[in-house]
């Protein structure tokens, strides 16, 4: 054989063969590459999957919804008290004519005589007067009893209209608005007492006063001297 012939042969064999070992590193080295990130990548997607339904919860309506409810049943929130509502006060009834008259719509008085000082047998007279300054007629007890004229000198009950008072005691009238009532009386100058004595002593000379008083009303005093 042609010695060229075989020389550039042999030649072409030669690299082929240099080739083919380079080919096969290359394959090797693709073939690790591979199973290298295909094994890393392989966990971390499983892990990644794993951990994807707790990192977004709420992309499930229906876990959302289930989750919802049992919140509202384990804790529900308290209902929102109800503001309490005035209760409308209510109107007072209109008085009508004749009924009995109220404390707060009566005027009492009482005057004492001209005379501050009253000598020998001349007797301390008085004048009481009741206003009604309500808004209809209404009747009152001006009787001795319900409304009482009492003498006194410091702390000694000297008289009064309520001691020994015969019959009822009681008299009601009517109070026209803005009308008074006037009683005039006259003192004896003798002490009265309850137990109604048949001959009750003169009063001394002395400082008294005298008061008129109608349940819880008082009609101011009059002072007055006996000589």
């Amino acid at each position: 054989m042609d010695p060229d012939t075989m020389r550039g042969d042999g030649g072409d064999i030669y690299w082929r063969r240099r080739m083919s070992v380079l080919v096969a590193v290359l394959v090797v080295v693709a073939v690790v590459a591979w199973a290298c990130s295909s094994g890393g990548s392989g966990p971390e997607r499983a892990s990644s999957a794993q951990s994807s339904p707790s990192v977004t919860p709420s992309a499930d309506p229906l876990l959302a919804g289930l989750r919802t409810l049992a919140m509202g049943t384990a804790s529900p929130s308290p209902s929102p008290t109800p503001s309490a509502t005035p209760k409308a006060t209510p109107s007072p009834r209109p008085k009508r004519p004749g009924e009995p008259c109220e404390e707060k719509d009566l005027v009492l008085s009482l005057q004492s005589g001209k005379e501050p000082v009253y000598a020998g047998d001349s007797r301390p007279s008085f004048i009481v007067t009741l206003v009604n300054t309500g808004s209809v007629m209404c009747t009152a007890d001006v009787g001795p009893r319900a409304m009482e004229v009492r003498i006194t000198s410091g702390s000694d009950r000297i008289w009064s209209t309520a001691d020994c008072v015969s019959g009822p005691g009681s008299e009601v009238r009517k109070l026209e608005r803005g009308v008074p009532y006037v009683r005039s009386l006259e003192w004896d100058r003798r002490r009265s007492s309850d137990d109604c004595r048949a001959t009750p002593p003169t009063a001394l000379p002395g400082t008294y006063v005298a008061t008129v008083r109608m349940g819880e009303l008082r009609g101011g005093k009059g002072v007055f001297h006996l000589r």
